[in-house]
């Protein structure tokens, strides 16, 4: 019994460990902006091409999500998933990779390349196109693992261009729960 709960205590994500989770505890009455935080170890990917709903489901034993908007169009989330093993949580970064590489919207694009984060990481760009040209629009998220946890941070909007630069604030704040997630995880 003793032993259920220690496995249970260090496979659960606790509350206010995410970087957002203070911002999003804090009321505010701004009818154009919202905060959500989802603890379901099913909720879907916040990087999920096609928006598939089995992408990176399997082997989960906890997540976390935070969720901010901002009318008309902005908005970035964080997500914190963990899996009962390193192997199932590389398998989730494969099954993204495979999503991104397969997935074809007429008129929005996905890429990825790897960053330097943790055991192993991705950035992840959608961008709308309009022929052959970048328009306005898309989302730009940092997808890193270590160990058996997954940190996911994006930043939707009015995105130009895709470019490096695009994913300084995604960066930071994964190398800041990265450097504290062998709190939580199995490393």
């Amino acid at each position: 019994m003793v032993i259920t709960l220690l496995l249970a205590a260090a496979t659960a994500i606790p509350n206010g460990f995410l970087l957002y989770e203070k911002a999003a505890a804090v009321k505010d009455d701004d009818p154009e902006t919202t905060w959500t935080v989802n603890r379901k170890k099913s909720a879907g990917l916040v990087v999920n091409p096609c928006e598939r709903p089995r992408l990176a489901q399997a082997g989960r034993t906890a997540a976390r999500t935070v969720v901010h908007t901002a009318v008309p169009d902005f908005s970035k989330s964080e997500q914190v998933i963990l899996y009962k093993s390193a192997s199932a949580a590389r398998k989730a970064v494969k099954d993204l990779r495979s999503a991104t590489a397969t997935c074809r919207v007429r008129g929005y694009r996905y890429g990825l390349r790897d960053v330097g984060l943790g055991d192993e990481a991705l950035a992840v760009t959608g961008q709308v196109y309009h022929g052959r040209k970048p328009g306005f629009g898309g989302e730009r998220g940092i997808v890193a693992r270590r160990a058996n946890a997954l940190v996911i941070y994006t930043q939707a909007g009015e995105w130009g261009k895709p470019a490096k630069a695009d994913f300084t604030r995604q960066t930071k704040d994964a190398r800041r729960m990265l450097a504290k997630i062998c709190d939580v995880a199995a490393c």
